[in-house]
This record gives C-alpha cells, sequence and structure tokens, in this order.
C-alpha cells in the first residue's frame, strides 16, 4: 500500500512539472512575439547587422558636387532676358490723326514683338554691355532686358551685323555684377559635354538650363539653311527652344563656347527634327564685340 501511495505522489510530482513547464513556455513565447519585447528588439538589430556592422543613416543633407551644376551657378547670374519692344498696332495705326501731344505719348507705349536672351560680356561702373543675336533684336522700337533676379532696364543698340545674326546692346545699369568667361571655341571637341542657358519662351522661363553634348564641333550650314551665307557653327544637342537665341552655350567649366542662334526642327521632305541646335562660334563673337 505504501508502495502504490509513493508511486502516486511521483506521477503527481512529475505531471505538475511537466505542466508548470508548458505554463512557462507558453508565457515565454507569448512575451516574444509583443511589440517592442527582448526578442523582437534583438531581431530588429539583428536584420540591419551585415559584416561591415549596423546600418546607421548620417545627418546630412545630400549635396551636389556635379560640374554642370556647377557651370550653372557660375554662368546664370550673367545670362539675361532680351525683349524686343515695338509699338502695338492699336497705337500705331492712324498715327497722323493724332496731335504732337499724343504721338509723344504712344511713343512711349509698347508691346513685346519677342523675347530672346542675351549674355553679358562687359561690365563698367555703370553700365554693362550684352551679346544677343540680330535677329532677336530686329526692327524693335526699344530693347528692354531682365536680368537674373527680374529686374527690368532698358537697354540702347551699340551695333548689329545681320550677316553674323550678331548684336551689341548696352544698358546703364550698375545692378549687373557678373560677366561671362569665354573659352577657345577652336579647342572644342565633338562629344564634349555641353549646357545651354537662357530663356526659352521668354522670361518666364529665364535661367532655365538644358544638357547635351557637342554634336559636332564645326558644322557648315548653306545658305538655304540660315537665310543669309553659309556659316559655320558649333552643333549640340541641348534643348535649344524658341527663346534661347541669344543664350549661353557653355561648357562643364561654366565658360562660353557659342552663341545660341538657331535650330533645325523639320527637313525639306517635312520629316521632324529633334535635338538640331546651333550656336555661333565664342571666337567669332569675341571678334565682333572687339576682344
Amino acid at each position: 500500500m505504501k508502495n502504490e501511495i509513493s508511486m502516486l505522489r511521483r506521477h503527481i510530482r512529475i505531471v505538475l512539472v511537466l505542466l508548470l513547464a508548458f505554463v512557462v513556455g507558453g508565457a515565454v513565447v507569448m512575451a516574444s512575439a509583443l511589440p517592442n519585447s527582448w526578442y523582437q528588439n534583438r531581431l530588429a538589430k539583428a536584420t540591419h547587422t551585415n559584416a561591415a556592422g549596423i546600418t546607421t543613416v548620417a545627418p546630412v543633407a545630400y549635396v551636389s558636387n556635379s560640374k554642370a551644376k556647377q557651370a550653372f551657378d557660375n554662368m546664370k547670374d550673367a545670362v539675361v532676358t532680351v525683349q524686343n519692344l515695338q509699338k502695338s498696332a492699336s497705337l500705331s495705326d492712324g498715327a497722323d490723326a493724332f496731335d504732337s501731344q499724343n504721338k509723344s505719348t504712344q511713343e512711349s507705349s509698347y508691346d513685346t514683338a519677342s523675347e530672346g536672351s542675351g549674355v553679358v560680356v562687359d561690365i563698367n561702373k555703370k553700365s554693362a554691355d550684352i551679346v544677343t543675336n540680330a535677329h532677336v533684336i530686329q526692327n524693335s522700337a526699344s530693347i528692354q532686358v531682365i536680368d537674373a533676379n527680374g529686374d527690368k532696364v532698358n537697354a540702347k543698340l551699340i551695333r548689329s551685323d545681320s550677316s553674323q545674326d550678331l548684336a551689341l546692346i548696352r544698358v546703364s545699369s550698375s545692378h549687373f555684377k557678373k560677366a561671362a568667361k569665354f573659352a577657345d571655341s577652336d579647342k572644342v571637341k565633338t562629344g564634349q559635354a555641353v549646357m545651354a542657358l537662357g530663356s526659352p519662351l521668354g522670361a518666364a522661363y529665364q535661367s532655365t538650363m538644358t544638357k547635351g553634348i557637342v554634336s559636332s564641333a564645326k558644322r557648315s550650314l548653306v545658305s538655304t539653311e540660315t537665310n543669309n551665307h553659309q556659316v559655320t557653327v558649333i552643333q549640340t544637342d541641348a534643348a535649344i527652344n524658341q527663346g534661347n537665341s541669344g543664350g549661353a552655350l557653355i561648357n562643364e567649366s561654366g565658360q562660353v563656347i557659342g552663341i545660341a542662334s538657331s535650330k533645325i526642327t523639320a527637313s525639306a521632305q517635312n520629316t521632324n527634327i529633334e535635338g538640331m541646335g546651333f550656336a555661333i562660334p565664342s571666337n567669332q563673337v569675341l571678334a565682333f564685340i572687339g576682344k
């Protein structure tokens, strides 16, 4: 009888031990599944650990060191918008019917006929000289320049040569602080990276930069392509649009290698053309402005 009681107690102890082990094990599993538990924290730490150590995120903002950005920063203040102002049709019609007082009033009223770009080439104490395309200021009654800060100032024509499609204008202002630097266009190579900087579609898109390459360092255009005479230009696939005329084609050092002047949009067979823009070489521009 005593042996039976002893065996029964032994079985009860075994059952109690197993039951306690089951309860403890279940509690451990449940606790480890809770958020922020020691197991979950250890698992998260292990997930971010690799052979090089624990992944960290540096509290530093991204800083671009691209040559294109540096070139833009070097040139943005030296490129302006050039507005061709002409008398509005409503004011010019029947002008002879007005007296002299009315005539003087209407001569100060102009509409913006077209917009292009320009490059500051020389700065004096109270004035600045700007080169642009001759076709940008053609037939203008007045010329207005908008600088990189959006300030407007009147300009006067110094000289123009339609055969080269170049013009030099001057503004009487001390606001201009940055003149462009020019590179030797004879050293331009096909395939090098370039950027076009100007005001495509006018002042609303001032200081727009597009990027491409030199498609041909020396491209000859015949008179049928230029409506003038044969010229040698720099060809590029950097996007050039209406309003870019007179703007800068620059290298990665932020130096002007050409003045944007034209593009081909369609062939004689009415085939649409993309990426065929042209710039007047910088050496020709420097000769025109007397530098």
